[in-house]
């Protein structure tokens, strides 16, 4: 079925290549003497039974990618790319993509920057290809404008959080319109639909929310600035036992009265601000917070410079979104140190521990992520290439 819908796609997306080099010769031949329209777009709103709008795109789309043969035309910006278009190769969005990012970048330097632009799409997505645009005009452009200063206003916060019986937790609050606007920003930001290779976002508006909060919370648990409780960083304690967490079977105790089950303690036993407690049969501590399981500062900071951010192919999550996860599991031997730690983010942590994926380090110290056999039966190793790279990097 994959393949299938592989071969459907590279017929959809052809064809409609070739539309867009059949909407430029009808106007470079003239669509009102033609058909009697006043535009190309407006031909193409009647015949498609498209909106106005995504008439306009398609034919703007088409003018970009193709030459028209009239005198008084304007070269097509992209024309590599209107030619592999016509292979079925290249997706809507990469399209736009590269077009976005030629528009920005100066005429003399498209064309190279446009081989350059297709030939890294032939192995990444659109989003990878649309980072690589952004740091060639970088390159060319690197002055940026400068942040806007804002005033904050005198606050009024009122805040409630219980816990039902049920184990779910209600928060209730009123804030002033200052406060509100900086949750909102920060909630949108940690709430935009994920776009990588493990497929579409399907969380309701509601639930990307609810995770953005818990992206808050370890933000702010992650702090630096944070006030310690009785001589200590803020932390919950997990209680569970050697055999459950090895094997991922079971429950484990969350805080006081919660329950989470063991694969979740599994999860979070890479690396997190929850600190385990390990017992054994009598329930006996084995072990509390082992330090060899632990991310040193030092090690953790090393991590942040390799990785830059979330290691998942298509990922954008900076390091403070992120965690450290054990390539090999700690409760199976596996050392904690640079060889056998990634850095990812909360929904790709999960993802790995769930699915197909599989991450590795590859001779040259980096991770590389293996994707499962539906998505890619070759299992080409895939890398993440969003986060700026360190200054030095070759």
């Amino acid at each position: 079925m994959a393949d299938r819908l592989r071969t459907l796609l590279t017929v959809v997306r052809s064809a409609e290549a070739e539309i867009g080099a059949v909407l430029v010769e009808i106007e470079s031949r003239g669509v009102q003497e033609l058909f009697g329209y006043r535009s190309t777009a407006r031909l193409l709103e009647h015949l498609a039974d498209l909106p106005r709008a995504a008439a306009v795109r398609t034919v703007a789309r088409a003018h970009a990618l193709h030459p028209s043969r009239s005198l008084d035309a304007a070269p097509a910006l992209a024309p590599a790319t209107g030619v592999a278009a016509l292979t079925g190769g290249l997706s809507t969005p990469m399209i736009d993509t590269i077009i976005t990012a030629l528009t920005a970048i100066p005429p003399e330097h498209r064309d190279t920057a446009e081989a350059d632009l297709l030939a890294f799409a032939a192995d990444n997505g659109h989003k990878q290809v649309a980072a690589l645009g952004a740091r060639i005009m970088a390159h060319l452009d690197p002055d940026g404008p400068e942040p806007a200063d804002t005033e904050p206003a005198t606050p009024t916060r009122e805040l409630s959080l219980r816990r039902k019986r049920t184990g779910t937790w209600e928060l209730s609050g009123r804030f002033d319109d200052e406060t509100g606007t900086r949750a909102s920003a920060l909630l949108d930001a940690l709430a935009e639909r994920r776009h990588a290779d493990d497929g579409p976002d399907l969380r309701s508006p509601q639930e990307r929310y609810g995770d953005a909060f818990s992206d808050a919370l370890d933000l702010a648990l992650d702090s630096p600035e944070l006030p310690t409780q009785a001589g200590e960083r803020a932390h919950v304690m997990v209680a569970v036992s050697l055999t459950d967490l090895q094997s991922g079977l079971g429950t484990a105790t969350l805080g006081d009265t919660g329950l989470l089950s063991a694969a979740e303690a599994r999860i979070h036993a890479c690396d997190c601000k929850l600190i385990p407690a390990v017992l054994g049969s009598t329930s006996e501590p084995l072990d509390l917070g082992r330090a060899r399981r632990l991310i040193s500062p030092g090690l953790r900071r090393a991590l942040f410079l390799r990785d830059r951010g979330c290691a998942f192919p298509g990922c954008h999550r900076p390091p403070r979104h992120c965690q450290g996860h054990h390539i090999r599991h700690w409760a199976e031997g596996g050392p904690t140190d640079l060889t056998n730690l990634v850095l990812l983010c909360g929904h790709h942590h999960r993802l790995l521990h769930r699915s197909g994926w599989q991450v590795r380090i590859a001779t040259d110290g980096h991770p590389e992520f293996l994707p499962p056999r539906f998505l890619d039966k070759r299992r080409k190793p895939r890398r993440n290439n969003l986060h700026q790279p360190l200054p030095f990097a070759a």
